[in-house]
């Protein structure tokens, strides 16, 4: 549980966040990855395959919010998880594009 009112309105927001993702993606499953002092990373699939995420401060307020949003977590970000997201030209441009000969990202 968040301590401070300010770690429980974050919450609020990302949860809020969270909710109009899977409003606009048919429904939504979630993993949180941390990232180092920088917090947690909300890592949102949605039913239709788009994805997502958000950063909350703390593993507590991303576990807050994810619950408060009625988020499914997944412990870890497997292969069968992963299945789910659907990347497109945008995705493979920026992250494999360099390596396999697309566009440079510059």
């Amino acid at each position: 549980m968040a301590e401070t009112k300010q770690e429980e309105r974050k919450a609020a927001r990302l949860a809020k966040e969270i909710k109009a993702f899977s409003e606009q993606h048919g429904g939504s499953e979630g993993h949180l990855a941390h990232i180092g002092q920088a917090g947690t990373r909300i890592v949102l699939v949605g039913t239709d395959g788009g994805w997502g995420d958000l950063v909350a401060p703390s593993h507590e307020v991303a576990k807050q919010a994810a619950e408060k949003a009625g988020l499914t977590l997944h412990e870890e970000f497997d292969g069968d998880f992963a299945a789910k997201v659907t990347t497109g030209p945008y995705e493979w441009t920026r992250m494999a594009g360099i390596q396999i000969g697309g566009p440079s990202n510059s």
